[in-house]
């Protein structure tokens, strides 16, 4: 644990030491954040803050796992996370040069997404020898899924990434929320001496926390698709690598009412003509209802340890 500490300590002082180059970067090559028009009106002040702030989960994933990381699981962690980073730089790259809010269409960003997730999941199965077998051991339910264990990857991963990115729509909501996930995987980890996941949340606790050092509210960069997607893809990582991912959407489970919220409003309106929340995904209705981000954050964050202790009681 002392060595954990001091490698976390490391790490979150070298991203700290990358950001103040690389959001420099960012604002002289003017990659600057487009606001959305139906988004809440003081957001419109954001306009120009620099976005792809995610590319500070790559670099330091990157160095982190040239340094401490060794073996196949955690490189597949971080490439797996590394290529729905990149998936999220495109579109970011594509709403910078287009001057609005509409990167890569639904379509396509869904295609790549699902390519992926099919992609790592043959890895996952076939080069890392992981089984199709699915279960909570708290009840010794367990479940063989077979082949279509690709099917239920792929609704894992997709889910987990675009509820990431949902989420990420207000200084430091997104990546304090994933603090606390990873939180459990580091728990679970140490609990069943997994090693590859302990390192691997060693480095999203290291990246989290430098990024929140310049997200944090009022934020001087934003992380964009390519931070959120990234995310995403590194709880789907560690869930499938922990046999835990049943557990993933209680484990997330903030992420998961950010989803629905905005499942929610979209039925409610294409059926009544009428908004359950003010805005969503929620935390913009709270925001309209008054509270100031930070509350937001805290309290949304507050609320993931509850799901974590939840988690923690079924493993």
């Amino acid at each position: 644990m002392y060595y954990e500490l001091l490698a976390i300590l490391f790490l979150t002082g070298f991203g700290i030491v990358a950001g103040r180059v690389l959001i420099p970067f960012l604002r002289k090559l003017k990659f600057g954040q487009t606001v959305r028009e139906e988004g809440p009106e003081s957001h419109k002040a954001k306009t120009g803050t620099p976005t792809m702030g995610g590319i500070l989960f790559f670099i330091m994933f990157l160095i982190g796992g040239i340094i401490f990381g060794s073996g196949k699981e955690i490189w597949f962690m971080i490439l797996f996370s590394l290529v729905f980073g990149l998936i999220g730089f495109a579109d970011d790259y594509l709403i910078i040069l287009k001057k609005n809010n509409q990167g890569l269409n639904a379509k396509s960003k869904l295609l790549l997404i699902i390519f992926a997730a099919l992609s790592g999941t043959w890895f996952y199965l076939n080069v890392l020898g992981y089984s199709t077998v699915i279960g909570i051991n708290k009840f010794g339910i367990f479940i063989d899924l077979g082949t279509f264990y690709y099917f239920f990857a792929v609704l894992l991963i997709a889910g987990t990434t675009n509820a990431v990115n949902l989420t990420d729509g207000i200084d430091g909501l997104s990546t304090s929320i994933s603090v606390v996930a990873t939180l459990f995987y580091y728990i679970y980890a140490h609990s069943t001496d997994h090693y590859s996941v302990v390192v691997f949340c060693i480095f999203l606790f290291s990246s989290s926390f430098a990024f929140l050092y310049y997200n944090w509210n009022p934020a001087k960069v934003f992380m964009g698709d390519t931070g959120s997607l990234f995310l995403g893809g590194a709880l789907a990582a560690m869930a499938m690598i922990t046999k835990t991912e049943i557990l993933l959407p209680l484990v997330g489970g903030v992420f998961v009412l950010e989803t629905l919220s905005v499942i929610g409003q979209v039925f409610s309106y294409k059926m009544f003509k009428k908004r359950i929340f003010k805005m969503s995904p929620i935390h913009h209705h709270f925001e309209l209802s008054g509270w100031r981000e930070k509350k937001i954050v805290l309290i949304f964050s507050g609320t993931g340890l509850i799901f974590l202790i939840l988690s923690l009681m079924l493993i």
